[in-house]
């Protein structure tokens, strides 16, 4: 799973024409962190079909970046393709089986 920055962001996410699942988590958000495992095990499964990828929301200087892809809340699963976000799972609704049902519509 690659590790995004905001430096990587464009590259990695942005510039890929496959779809790229982001993980947007916080390192003092307990939802993010109990949903690692779950997304970890979608990785292991999906991985070699969609790429993913996750954000570290508690990087220092990242707010702006964050509210500018409408990142406004945790925990969010967002799916990007060709530059643009495509779909995406939120807060409460981030569970293992609504990103795996997201992930299975784009693969």
């Amino acid at each position: 799973m690659i590790e995004l920055t905001v430096d990587n962001f464009e590259p990695e996410v942005l510039e890929q024409d496959t779809p790229v699942l982001v993980d947007w988590w916080g390192e003092t958000c307990e939802n993010c962190l109990a949903l690692m495992p779950a997304v970890e095990e979608l990785y292991e499964q999906y991985g070699d079909q969609i790429r993913f990828t996750k954000f570290n929301t508690s990087q220092k200087k990242v707010r702006r970046f964050c509210i500018q892809h409408k990142i406004l809340g945790l925990p969010v699963i967002s799916i990007y393709q060709n530059g643009e976000k495509i779909d995406e799972v939120a807060k409460d609704d981030c569970t293992k089986e609504a990103i795996e049902e997201m992930i299975q519509k784009y693969i």
